[in-house]
């Protein structure tokens, strides 16, 4: 092909980019969108199961929770609810765990002591190894706002949390994404 006809596909290729496309990093993707399935509620027993799937975008490094960082998105559970994760590590090539922590920022740089007893996976220094699974339950308790952050060394620091609210007043569990600052 000449020159001047490739310099000519790639204006009209570029005139055809929407605006604000070119030029984006990962930190100016739009956020994830939330899938429904992730989060099930049983009213009558009062359990809610979230699937928690560590890694799965590339948004991050794979440093994410169902797609979201640095506290993108907040899972609502009612005082008191049986909470169950399902937790999947999604990332082909690095290891990770999540538990419930303080609602502090900065967010701690490795595992620390859960704040909710039993919201926590296995291995939490050393994180289940990709494409791990594990199961865990625990009682949604005392009210308050937290974080689900991922334990093994530098990954929560480097934005692998999301929020958890135990509202006192939530009549349903729900999920939203959050506001990121």
């Amino acid at each position: 092909m000449r020159p001047s006809l490739l310099i000519g596909i790639g204006v009209v290729l570029a005139s055809l980019t929407p605006p604000g496309v070119a030029g984006q990093t990962e930190h100016t993707l739009p956020t994830e969108t939330i899938d429904p399935s992730w989060l099930q509620a049983n009213a009558a027993s009062k359990t809610v199961t979230l699937t928690l799937v560590a890694g799965l975008t590339p948004l991050n490094g794979a440093l994410n929770f169902n797609g979201f960082r640095d506290g993108g998105l907040t899972i609502t559970v009612p005082e008191g609810w049986t909470m169950i994760w399902e937790f999947r590590n999604h990332d082909g090539m690095l290891p990770h765990s999540a538990e419930v922590v303080p609602n502090r920022l900065p967010v701690p740089s490795a595992s620390v002591k859960p704040a909710i007893s039993r919201a926590y996976t296995d291995r939490l220094d050393q994180g289940i190894p990709p494409q791990g699974i594990d199961k865990d339950r625990f009682t949604a308790t005392p009210a308050g706002e937290y974080l689900i952050m991922c334990g093994v060394p530098g990954h929560a620091s480097a934005g692998m949390w999301i929020r958890l609210e135990v509202s006192s007043t939530a009549q349903a569990p729900g999920m939203a994404p959050t506001e990121v600052e």
